[in-house]
């Protein structure tokens, strides 16, 4: 029986597994790593190619969990002006008004792609990755 992302409540163990590195490696809060991987994946949706997207996102049960709370509540002027930004701009913007500073956004970042690729498989992440103008440069 998979576990379940405790603040979540739908996520199942994969996701579990990469917000305890995240508190663990870069000693942030677990609802703030919660939030960051959430933001970070709805980025990969919007700005990624979705035929390469989609599937990547099935590979990590309790992703659409963690978007949807990423995309839930507020986040003050800074989230607002990141939303409204989009891009990889926009999604820094966005986990700095979570509560990350911009090294911690980059080791946040840094973190979750190299997880995907560990679930995923280089290509699949290299592929995208290599889409998204930008992105390449803090990964």
């Amino acid at each position: 029986m998979a576990k379940t992302c405790r603040k979540c409540g739908t996520g199942e163990q994969t996701m579990d597994e990469l917000i305890g590195r995240l508190v663990a490696d870069i000693g942030i809060d677990r609802a703030v790593a919660e939030k960051a991987v959430g933001i970070i994946l709805d980025f990969l949706v919007k700005e990624g190619p979705s035929d390469k997207v989609q599937p990547l996102l099935a590979k990590l049960p309790g992703a659409d969990a963690l978007i949807q709370k990423a995309n839930e509540g507020g986040g003050g002027l800074a989230g607002a002006m990141g939303g409204a930004m989009g891009g990889v701009m926009g999604a820094g913007m966005r986990m700095m008004s979570a509560g990350l500073s911009m090294g911690q956004v980059q080791s946040v970042t840094r973190t979750v792609i190299a997880y995907t690729r560990e679930k995923a498989g280089e290509d699949a992440v290299g592929e995208i990755v290599g889409a998204i103008p930008g992105l390449a440069q803090f990964v």
